[in-house]
């Protein structure tokens, strides 16, 4: 192993694969779309929860006024 290959971040997890669209039919597509738009508000509520469970934690961890530091 060398010294780029330690710095090289690791690969990323596929978390969708997506489907081959040439053997889909245009219903089937305008399907896909609708589920994939679906996803989508699903993991921005997941990220919306997460980034306020992330700051409720921020503010209940924060030093209190002149506590100093």
């Amino acid at each position: 192993m060398n010294f780029l290959d330690e710095e090289a971040p690791p690969p990323q997890r596929k978390l969708l694969i997506p489907p081959v669209l040439d053997a889909l039919g245009v219903d089937e597509l305008g399907a896909y779309i609708i589920d994939l738009e679906a996803e989508i508000l699903r993991v921005k509520a997941a990220i919306s929860a997460k980034e306020a469970h992330k700051s409720a934690a921020a503010a209940f961890f924060k030093a209190p006024p002149g506590a100093g530091g």
